[in-house]
C-alpha cells in the first residue's frame, strides 16, 4: 500500500474526479526522513548472530526455529543496556536509542539538502518502499508468532506435577500461560488471528486490514504482559508499533468514512514496475515468501507439535513409571522419616509424567525460574516450562533410564542463571540450589561426580529418540557439542516394580545422602477436562 489521498464530497451522485497526491511540506519531509531512518533500523537485523545463523542453515534438513529465528529478531540500536542514565526503561532502551540516532540522522539529512538547495528524493517512493519493508516485517515476524498458537505449542497443556501444584505456588504470568493452555481451541483461535493479520500485510490491497488486526490483537498482548509480568512486552509492543506506523496515513481517511459518514475514494500511489524484469522478480519474492513462511512453515510447525513440542520434553518416558503416587515410606541414611505435612526432608507426593520427568514435593522453599520456559533448547534438560513460574516446594528433575539395570540418572531442571530471572521463593532452607555432590566412598556418588557419571550408551542416544520426521541439523548439532557435566544437582537412583503399581527407589540424592523411597501409585482424578489436543507422541 501507498501513500493515500482522499476526496469528501456533500453529495455522492456527483461525478468524482481522484484528486493528485499532495506536495510533501517541509515539516512532513523533516518528520519522514526521522521516521524512514528509525523503522529501517527497527525492521533490519542489525547483529552478527542473525546473520550468522541464517548462514548456517541447512535448507535441507530445517527445524521450525530455524525459520522462528528469521523471522524473530531483536529491533533497534542499543549502547546502553537495559538502562539510559541510570533508568530502568523495561527493555525499550534501544528503541529511544534508535529514536535519537534517527532524529539526528533526519536533521543532518535535512541539512544536507539545505545545502545542496536541490532535492532528488522522490518522498512518494521512498514512502513507499518503506511500507513494504515495515509490512514484510511485521507480516513474516507475526506469522512466525501465530504458527506456536495455531499449532498449540506456545502455552502447552499443563503437565501432571503442575496440575498437582497448588494455586497459590504459581506466579501470575504462569497461570496466565495455563489458563491458556487448558483451553487449546482458544490459542488456535488467537493464532488464527496472528497469521490472518500477518498473510493481509503481504499484500498491498488489504494492508489496512492486516493493520488493525495486528495493532488490535498485538495491543491486547502487550497490556496482558504488563499485567501478569509476561516477560514478552518489548516484543509484542513492537507489532503494535509497526501496525501504528502502517495506519497513521489512513486514520483521517477512515475517521471520514466511519465517523463523518463522508464518501472517500482513496488515491493510491505506486512505483512503476511494468518492466518485465520487475514484475517477474516482484512475482519471484512474493511468491517465495509465501511459500516459505506460510506452506513450509506450517508443515515444520505441525511437526514440531506432533513429535518435539519445544516446551516439553520430546522423548518418551518409562512406560511402567509414568502417574501420580504417594510417598508410603520415605528414609534418609536408613532413618524411617514418618508422613508428616511440615517435615523439610521427606517428599510429600512424587510424578512420573509420560515424558523423561520426576517430580516430586518437599516442604521448604525452592528459588523460581521467573522466565516463560521458552527458547529453543534441543536437549530435553534445558526445557524448562514445567519448572518456570512454580514454586511450592516442587522438585523437577530430568532423567535418562538404563531399563536394563533399572538405574535413573536425575538432574536438576532448575538452573541458576540471572538470564532466567532466578529468584528465593520464601526465606529459609537451601531451596535446591548449588549443591552438588561431593566425594563419596559409595560408588554410586563417586561416579556422579565425573564429566562421564551418566553411561554413554544410555544418554547418547537421546537425540534420536524421537520420531524421524523431527529431526533436524539443528538438534544434531547441539547434541554433538551437548555435555553431560553441568554443575546441577544430581540424583542417581535405581527402581524396582512389578508393574507400575509400587515403585520402590534406593540410591543417592542430590545432597549425597542414601534414600529408599516406596511410592503408590493413585488415580486422581481432576475437575478439568483433559486436553484433546495435547502435543506430542509418548
Amino acid at each position: 500500500m501507498s501513500v493515500i489521498e482522499t476526496l469528501h464530497v456533500k453529495d455522492t451522485r456527483e461525478a468524482i474526479t481522484p484528486a493528485p497526491v499532495d506536495a510533501w511540506k517541509s515539516w512532513h519531509k523533516v518528520l519522514f526522513r526521522i521516521a524512514f531512518i528509525f523503522f529501517v533500523a527497527i525492521c533490519i537485523p542489525n547483529s552478527a548472530e542473525w546473520y550468522k545463523l541464517v548462514l548456517n542453515i541447512d535448507w535441507t534438513h530445517l527445524h521450525y526455529r530455524d525459520l522462528y529465528d528469521i523471522a524473530r529478531f531483536g529491533s533497534g540500536i542499543n549502547f546502553f543496556g537495559d538502562t539510559i542514565f541510570g533508568s530502568n526503561l523495561l527493555g525499550y532502551a534501544n528503541w529511544i536509542t534508535t529514536a535519537i540516532i534517527a532524529i539526528a540522522g533526519g536533521f543532518i539529512w535535512t541539512a544536507i539538502v539545505r545545502w545542496r538547495k536541490t532535492e532528488r528524493e522522490e518522498y512518494n517512493t521512498l514512502y513507499y518502499w518503506l511500507r513494504v519493508i515495515v509490512r514484510y516485517r511485521a507480516g513474516i515476524g507475526i506469522i512466525g508468532f501465530g504458527f506456536t498458537k495455531l499449532l498449540p505449542v506456545q502455552m502447552p497443556y499443563p503437565s501432571l506435577g503442575i496440575l498437582n501444584t497448588n494455586f497459590g505456588d504459581l506466579t501470575a504470568q504462569k497461570i496466565y500461560w495455563l489458563s491458556v493452555g487448558i483451553v487449546p481451541w482458544y490459542q488456535i483461535f488467537a493464532g488464527v488471528v496472528e497469521i490472518t493479520a500477518g498473510s493481509l500485510l503481504l499484500f498491498r490491497k488489504t494492508t489496512t486490514l492486516g493493520a488493525i488486526l495486528l495493532f488490535a490483537a498485538l495491543g491486547d498482548i502487550v497490556y496482558v504482559n504488563f499485567a501478569y509480568d509476561g516477560g514478552v512486552h518489548v516484543y509484542s509492543s513492537y507489532f503494535v508499533l509497526l501496525a501504528a506506523f502502517l495506519l497513521i496515513n489512513d486514520l483521517p481517511k477512515l475517521y471520514n468514512l466511519l465517523i463523518l459518514e463522508r464518501y472517500t475514494v482513496p488515491v493510491n500511489f505506486y512505483p512503476d514496475l511494468s518492466a518485465r524484469w520487475k514484475k517477474y522478480t516482484r512475482f519471484t519474492l512474493k511468491a517465495a515468501t509465501l511459500a516459505i513462511f506460510l506452506g513450509w512453515f506450517f508443515y515444520l510447525q505441525l511437526i514440531n507439535f506432533l513429535y518435539d513440542p519445544y516446551k516439553q520434553p520430546s522423548v518418551a518416558g518409562e512406560k511402567e513409571l509414568r502417574g501420580n503416587f504417594t510417598v508410603t515410606e520415605f528414609r534418609l541414611n536408613n532413618q524411617v522419616i514418618p508422613y508428616s505435612p511440615s517435615d523439610s526432608l521427606r517428599w510429600q507426593e512424587a510424578t512420573f509424567e509420560d515424558w523423561t520427568t520426576f517430580t516430586f514435593r518437599v516442604n521448604r522453599p525452592v528459588q523460581l525460574d521467573l522466565s516463560n520456559g521458552g527458547g529453543d533448547p534441543q536437549k530435553d534438560l534445558n526445557r524448562t516450562f514445567e519448572v518456570a513460574g512454580v514454586g511450592g516446594g516442587q522438585r523437577v528433575f530430568h532423567y535418562y533410564a538404563d531399563p536394563k539395570n533399572h538405574v535413573l540418572y536425575l538432574q536438576d531442571k532448575f538452573k541458576a542463571n540471572p538470564e532466567r530471572r532466578n529468584r528465593a521463593a520464601g526465606v529459609g532452607g537451601d531451596g535446591g540450589t548449588a549443591r552438588n555432590l561431593k566425594a563419596d566412598s559409595s560408588t554410586a556418588a563417586t561416579a556422579a561426580l565425573t564429566e562421564n557419571w551418566i553411561p554413554k550408551e544410555v544418554w547418547q542416544d537421546e537425540v534420536n529418540r524421537i520420531d524421524e520426521r523431527a529431526s533436524s541439523t539443528r538438534r544434531d548439532r547441539e547434541f554433538a557439542t551437548a555435555k553431560n557435566n553441568e554443575k546441577r544437582n544430581r540424583m542417581i537412583l535405581q527402581y524396582d516394580t512389578k508393574d507400575g503399581n509400587r515403585v520402590i527407589l534406593r540410591g543417592i540424592n542430590e545432597n549425597k545422602d542414601s534414600i529408599y523411597v516406596v511410592l503408590d501409585k493413585v488415580q486422581r482424578k481432576y475437575v478439568l477436562s483433559e486436553s484433546s489436543l495435547k502435543a506430542g507422541k509418548y
